[in-house]
Protein backbone atom coordinates (compact mmCIF):
# COMPACT_ATOMS: atom_id res chain seq x y z
CA UNK A 1 0.00 0.00 0.00
CA UNK A 2 1.28 3.53 -1.09
CA UNK A 3 2.34 5.68 1.97
CA UNK A 4 0.63 9.22 2.63
CA UNK A 5 3.06 11.45 2.49
CA UNK A 6 0.90 14.44 4.80
CA UNK A 7 -2.35 15.03 6.14
CA UNK A 8 -2.66 16.95 2.52
CA UNK A 9 -3.14 13.95 0.89
CA UNK A 10 -6.53 12.86 2.81
CA UNK A 11 -8.13 15.95 2.75
CA UNK A 12 -6.42 17.88 -0.19
CA UNK A 13 -5.37 21.47 -0.75
CA UNK A 14 -6.99 24.42 0.78
CA UNK A 15 -9.16 26.14 -1.73
CA UNK A 16 -11.72 27.29 -3.85
CA UNK A 17 -14.05 24.47 -5.57
CA UNK A 18 -15.18 22.51 -7.17
CA UNK A 19 -11.57 20.86 -8.74
CA UNK A 20 -8.67 20.90 -7.51
CA UNK A 21 -7.24 20.10 -11.16
CA UNK A 22 -9.29 22.23 -12.59
CA UNK A 23 -9.08 25.25 -10.65
CA UNK A 24 -6.90 25.13 -7.70
CA UNK A 25 -4.51 23.93 -10.19
CA UNK A 26 -5.14 26.20 -12.95
CA UNK A 27 -5.07 29.04 -10.42
CA UNK A 28 -1.09 27.91 -9.77
CA UNK A 29 -0.46 27.55 -13.30
CA UNK A 30 -1.62 31.15 -13.84
CA UNK A 31 0.37 32.48 -11.15
CA UNK A 32 3.48 30.61 -12.54
CA UNK A 33 2.91 32.36 -15.95
CA UNK A 34 2.63 35.64 -13.77
CA UNK A 35 5.78 35.09 -12.44
CA UNK A 36 7.54 34.13 -15.14
CA UNK A 37 7.02 37.06 -17.24
CA UNK A 38 8.08 39.30 -13.93
CA UNK A 39 5.68 41.93 -14.56
CA UNK A 40 1.26 42.00 -14.01
CA UNK A 41 0.55 41.38 -17.87
CA UNK A 42 -1.19 43.70 -20.10
CA UNK A 43 -2.74 41.01 -22.20
CA UNK A 44 -3.04 37.43 -22.01
CA UNK A 45 -3.91 35.31 -24.43
CA UNK A 46 -4.73 30.94 -23.71
CA UNK A 47 -4.92 27.79 -25.53
CA UNK A 48 -6.77 25.43 -23.76
CA UNK A 49 -6.08 21.80 -24.09
CA UNK A 50 -7.97 18.20 -23.89
CA UNK A 51 -9.81 18.22 -20.45
CA UNK A 52 -9.48 22.15 -20.03
CA UNK A 53 -10.80 22.79 -22.98
CA UNK A 54 -13.80 20.46 -23.15
CA UNK A 55 -14.87 20.72 -19.37
CA UNK A 56 -12.79 23.79 -17.87
CA UNK A 57 -15.24 26.42 -18.11
CA UNK A 58 -17.86 24.30 -16.17
CA UNK A 59 -15.30 23.87 -13.60
CA UNK A 60 -14.28 26.90 -13.26
CA UNK A 61 -10.63 26.77 -15.20
CA UNK A 62 -11.07 30.01 -17.11
CA UNK A 63 -11.84 32.06 -13.84
CA UNK A 64 -8.67 30.36 -12.39
CA UNK A 65 -6.25 31.23 -14.67
CA UNK A 66 -7.35 35.03 -14.57
CA UNK A 67 -6.98 34.61 -10.72
CA UNK A 68 -4.06 33.51 -11.09
CA UNK A 69 -2.78 35.83 -13.59
CA UNK A 70 -3.52 38.62 -11.04
CA UNK A 71 -1.72 36.98 -8.30
CA UNK A 72 -4.08 35.28 -6.61
CA UNK A 73 -3.93 31.80 -4.50
CA UNK A 74 -5.79 28.73 -4.63
CA UNK A 75 -8.20 29.73 -1.54
CA UNK A 76 -9.01 33.33 -2.54
CA UNK A 77 -12.72 34.06 -2.03
CA UNK A 78 -12.95 36.39 -4.99
CA UNK A 79 -11.70 34.30 -7.52
CA UNK A 80 -14.84 33.92 -8.93
CA UNK A 81 -15.08 37.52 -9.76
CA UNK A 82 -11.40 37.16 -11.31
CA UNK A 83 -12.73 38.09 -14.92
CA UNK A 84 -14.07 41.35 -13.54
CA UNK A 85 -10.96 42.17 -11.48
CA UNK A 86 -8.93 41.94 -14.64
CA UNK A 87 -10.73 44.46 -16.32
CA UNK A 88 -10.66 46.60 -13.74
CA UNK A 89 -7.31 46.31 -13.81
CA UNK A 90 -6.52 46.96 -17.58
CA UNK A 91 -5.75 43.56 -18.10
CA UNK A 92 -7.27 41.63 -21.21
CA UNK A 93 -7.72 37.79 -21.09
CA UNK A 94 -8.63 35.84 -24.06
CA UNK A 95 -9.36 32.15 -24.16
CA UNK A 96 -9.76 29.72 -27.19
CA UNK A 97 -9.24 26.14 -27.62
CA UNK A 98 -6.48 24.41 -29.10
CA UNK A 99 -4.74 21.17 -29.92
CA UNK A 100 -1.46 20.93 -28.19
CA UNK A 101 -0.29 17.36 -29.04
CA UNK A 102 0.87 14.54 -26.77
CA UNK A 103 0.17 16.44 -23.57
CA UNK A 104 -1.64 16.06 -20.47
CA UNK A 105 -5.48 16.82 -20.80
CA UNK A 106 -5.33 19.07 -18.40
CA UNK A 107 -3.03 21.55 -20.23
CA UNK A 108 -2.61 25.07 -21.05
CA UNK A 109 -0.53 27.24 -23.54
CA UNK A 110 -0.08 30.84 -21.73
CA UNK A 111 1.19 34.22 -23.95
CA UNK A 112 1.64 37.30 -21.91
CA UNK A 113 2.16 40.84 -22.58
CA UNK A 114 3.47 43.44 -20.28
CA UNK A 115 2.77 46.97 -20.77
CA UNK A 116 6.31 47.43 -21.59
CA UNK A 117 6.52 45.45 -24.23
CA UNK A 118 8.10 41.91 -22.72
CA UNK A 119 6.52 38.68 -23.35
CA UNK A 120 6.58 35.27 -22.49
CA UNK A 121 5.29 31.56 -23.91
CA UNK A 122 4.66 29.18 -21.21
CA UNK A 123 3.12 25.76 -21.35
CA UNK A 124 2.12 24.18 -18.73
CA UNK A 125 -0.73 21.17 -16.84
CA UNK A 126 -2.36 20.77 -13.76
CA UNK A 127 -1.60 16.60 -12.59
CA UNK A 128 -4.19 16.54 -10.24
CA UNK A 129 -4.42 17.35 -6.50
CA UNK A 130 -3.59 20.80 -6.96
CA UNK A 131 -0.10 20.10 -8.42
CA UNK A 132 1.11 21.68 -11.65
CA UNK A 133 4.17 20.95 -14.12
CA UNK A 134 5.83 24.09 -16.33
CA UNK A 135 6.66 22.22 -19.42
CA UNK A 136 8.06 24.89 -21.48
CA UNK A 137 8.83 28.55 -21.57
CA UNK A 138 9.27 30.01 -24.67
CA UNK A 139 11.36 27.23 -26.79
CA UNK A 140 12.44 25.75 -24.09
CA UNK A 141 12.07 22.55 -22.06
CA UNK A 142 11.34 22.61 -18.60
CA UNK A 143 9.72 20.81 -15.38
CA UNK A 144 8.91 23.37 -12.92
CA UNK A 145 6.21 22.33 -9.98
CA UNK A 146 6.34 25.74 -7.92
CA UNK A 147 7.09 24.12 -4.88
CA UNK A 148 10.46 25.17 -4.67
CA UNK A 149 11.65 28.71 -5.42
CA UNK A 150 13.03 29.02 -8.92
CA UNK A 151 15.89 31.00 -10.46
CA UNK A 152 15.52 31.11 -14.38
CA UNK A 153 18.89 32.47 -16.31
CA UNK A 154 18.88 32.82 -19.93
CA UNK A 155 22.43 33.01 -21.37
CA UNK A 156 24.72 32.18 -24.39
CA UNK A 157 25.92 28.69 -24.77
CA UNK A 158 29.51 28.83 -23.41
CA UNK A 159 31.40 26.67 -21.17
CA UNK A 160 31.98 27.64 -17.86
CA UNK A 161 28.61 29.65 -17.53
CA UNK A 162 27.14 27.12 -15.29
CA UNK A 163 30.24 26.76 -12.74
CA UNK A 164 30.33 30.48 -12.49
CA UNK A 165 26.51 30.73 -11.83
CA UNK A 166 26.90 27.46 -9.56
CA UNK A 167 29.72 29.44 -7.75
CA UNK A 168 27.87 32.63 -7.13
CA UNK A 169 24.81 30.24 -5.51
CA UNK A 170 27.39 28.56 -3.12
CA UNK A 171 29.23 32.00 -2.20
CA UNK A 172 25.82 33.01 -0.75
CA UNK A 173 25.24 29.80 0.78
CA UNK A 174 21.96 29.00 -1.50
CA UNK A 175 21.47 25.56 -1.85
CA UNK A 176 20.79 24.35 -5.21
CA UNK A 177 17.68 21.15 -5.17
CA UNK A 178 17.78 20.68 -8.83
CA UNK A 179 19.07 21.85 -12.07
CA UNK A 180 17.91 21.56 -15.88
CA UNK A 181 19.95 23.20 -18.70
CA UNK A 182 18.64 23.52 -22.50
CA UNK A 183 19.67 25.03 -25.40
CA UNK A 184 18.50 26.33 -28.76
CA UNK A 185 22.00 24.91 -30.52
CA UNK A 186 25.53 24.24 -29.68
CA UNK A 187 26.81 27.87 -28.89
CA UNK A 188 23.48 30.01 -28.78
CA UNK A 189 20.14 30.74 -26.43
CA UNK A 190 20.41 28.72 -23.40
CA UNK A 191 18.65 28.42 -20.50
CA UNK A 192 19.37 27.25 -16.55
CA UNK A 193 16.76 26.46 -14.36
CA UNK A 194 17.62 26.11 -11.27
CA UNK A 195 15.23 25.01 -8.25
CA UNK A 196 16.37 26.43 -4.52
CA UNK A 197 15.87 25.57 -1.16
CA UNK A 198 15.43 29.28 -0.31
CA UNK A 199 14.79 32.34 -2.07
CA UNK A 200 17.48 34.20 -3.94
CA UNK A 201 18.14 37.62 -2.98
CA UNK A 202 18.00 40.80 -5.04
CA UNK A 203 22.43 40.76 -4.55
CA UNK A 204 23.40 37.09 -5.62
CA UNK A 205 20.56 38.05 -8.44
CA UNK A 206 22.53 41.34 -9.09
CA UNK A 207 25.93 38.98 -9.30
CA UNK A 208 24.51 36.75 -11.83
CA UNK A 209 23.37 39.12 -13.72
CA UNK A 210 26.85 41.07 -14.02
CA UNK A 211 28.54 37.31 -14.60
CA UNK A 212 30.03 36.55 -18.53
CA UNK A 213 27.63 35.63 -21.09
CA UNK A 214 24.32 36.04 -18.70
CA UNK A 215 21.60 38.16 -20.68
CA UNK A 216 18.93 38.12 -17.96
CA UNK A 217 17.48 36.45 -15.03
CA UNK A 218 14.28 35.79 -13.49
CA UNK A 219 12.84 34.80 -9.77
CA UNK A 220 10.31 32.86 -9.98
CA UNK A 221 8.34 32.30 -6.37
CA UNK A 222 7.54 29.35 -4.52
CA UNK A 223 3.15 29.15 -5.57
Amino acid sequence: MAHLRSLFDIIGPVMIGPSSSHTAGAVRLGALARAILGAVPATAEIELHGSFASTGRGHGTDLALTAGLLGMRPDDPRIRTAPELAIGCGMRVSFADADLGEVHPNTARITLRAADGSAVVVQGSSVGGADVELTQIDDFRVAITGELPVLIVEHNDRPGVIAAVSAILAAHAVNVASMEVSREMRGARALMVLETDQPVDTATVAEIEAAPAVTGVRVVPAV
